[in-house]
């Protein structure tokens, strides 16, 4: 009887077409994820002018979103250990699409408010389990990089929305933009039928023949038999109870220190996304160049989050996640300086990839930490912890705007956080990481690991 160790063959196995499928898919939920989410900071001057609110109460409206974005995580991200990953991130599509498009049919700021917190139940459910999918079939030595890459599809998807919004508010109204959110449910029934299901998941429910079919499309030199037996890490086995877990085996600190990082990037993240557009344009530039600079922030955020992927892969993702959050202090506190329009620009960019780039590197780093029964709930819970940031956020920064502050106060607010997520991923224990136990372990057993390493024969 061979005795096979999923998690083992997913870890050493060669990049190829299953992977690259998986990549493709995961990536396009997050770019309709990340224009859905994006498409009311760039609709934001439009529709306070159409419905006519103050700030702070536009700061609520773009917050109702992120509130519901905490119990999407919270809720959608631990019920995928329990339903399943697929049905998870599809319910989640299906939220996000429908009640993004249904906003933009409502012309009053409290039914503009429930649905976008319907919709964002959906937006922050569908990141974690996305996450936690990427991170489980990524082969070790790529996998900070698939992960961030497939995350970057989160900036494209807010260029999408600023080039749609310079494109189609002036022309259609802010409307259009929100309608154009409708067109993912289309493409459930594809999704369902090419992801693959979480392998936790599937050798807890008894689904052998579905998992055998997967390590065969992971590994393609694996030949399954009969008497095939599978198996995961004592740490990877599928537990009743994944919440209390996250605090076991001297994880309950790092998990904490996650959450304040989660917290503070959120924070930074939403703040940019909601209120960048109002602050350039209240600056003196046009709609069309405060759309703009939400470009340029989206495009600094995908070359951010590549970048940040690359580098964890040859350093240690924890001190290249450090770094992109010092560097997320300095670019956030100079944009409120004054300088010339091009200087902006790459200010702005730089502000991207430290900040909605850094996001992505701690969605990595979370994936990597928590072992693979319990990742999508430790994302989950970190990322549902995290949203608190984001409410706080477009209604902090709201209030600030509302008092007609110096520009630059403005952006001060904005970067502290980054310092405090600086000292917290500091002090994350590393030693306890999930990631880290793998490695120690192939030390141990060194050598070259031979085509099928996950293979043990009785």
């Amino acid at each position: 009887m061979r005795q096979i160790d999923v998690h083992k063959i997913a870890d050493e196995a060669r990049f190829n077409r299953f992977h690259g499928l998986v990549l493709f898919w995961c990536a396009l939920i997050i770019i309709f994820d990340g224009y859905d989410l994006a498409v009311a900071g760039i609709a934001l001057p439009s529709i306070m002018k159409q419905m006519g609110v103050d700030p702070t109460q536009a700061g609520f409206m773009v917050s109702s979103a992120l509130f519901g974005m905490m119990f999407g995580a919270i809720f959608l991200g631990t019920i995928a250990d329990r339903i399943g990953r697929r049905w998870a991130i599809v319910i989640c599509i299906a939220l996000f699409s429908v009640f993004t498009a249904v906003a933009g049919m409502t012309n009053d700021p409290v039914m503009f408010s429930a649905t976008r917190f319907l919709a964002g139940l959906g937006i922050g459910g569908v990141m974690p389990n996305v996450v936690a999918q990427m991170t489980e079939y990524s082969p070790r030595k790529v996998r900070s990089t698939m992960v961030t890459l497939m995350f970057s599809g989160y900036a494209v998807g807010g260029m999408l929305a600023a080039v749609l919004g310079k494109g189609l508010i002036e022309s259609y109204g802010w409307q259009s933009v929100f309608l154009a959110a409708a067109l993912p449910v289309v493409l459930i029934p594809f999704i369902l039928k090419s992801l693959p299901e979480s392998m936790p998941f599937l050798l807890k429910q008894g689904r052998h023949d579905e998992l055998k079919a997967i390590v065969a499309r992971l590994d393609p030199g694996f030949r399954p038999t009969a008497s095939d037996h599978f198996a995961l890490p004592t740490a990877d086995k599928a537990s009743n109870a994944p919440v209390r877990h996250l605090f076991q085996d001297g994880r309950g600190f790092s998990t904490v220190m996650f959450w304040i990082a989660f917290f503070m990037c959120l924070f930074m993240v939403y703040a940019l996304s909601s209120w960048l557009t109002k602050l350039m344009a209240s600056a003196g530039y046009s709609l069309g160049s405060a759309l703009t600079f939400v470009l340029t922030l989206n495009f600094g955020a995908m070359i951010g989050a590549v970048g940040g992927g690359w580098l964890a892969d040859r350093l240690h993702i924890k001190w290249v996640l450090f770094s992109m959050y010092v560097l997320a202090a300095v670019s956030i506190t100079l944009l409120g300086v004054p300088m010339p329009t091009e200087a902006l620009f790459l200010v702005v960019g730089l502000a991207g990839a430290s900040t909605i780039g850094t996001q992505i590197v701690t969605y990595a780093y979370a994936g990597q930490f928590y072992p693979m029964a319990i990742r999508s709930t430790g994302i989950g819970l970190a990322s549902g912890v995290g949203r608190s940031g984001a409410i706080l956020a477009p209604i902090v920064i709201g209030a600030l705007v509302g008092m007609t502050l110096p520009l630059q106060q403005n952006f001060i607010a904005i970067a502290i956080p980054a310092v405090i997520a600086a000292a917290a991923v500091a002090m994350i224990n590393h030693g306890r990481a999930a990631s880290a136990h793998q490695q120690s372990v192939k030390v141990v057993g060194s050598g070259p690991a031979p085509m099928g390493a996950g293979i043990e024969r009785k």
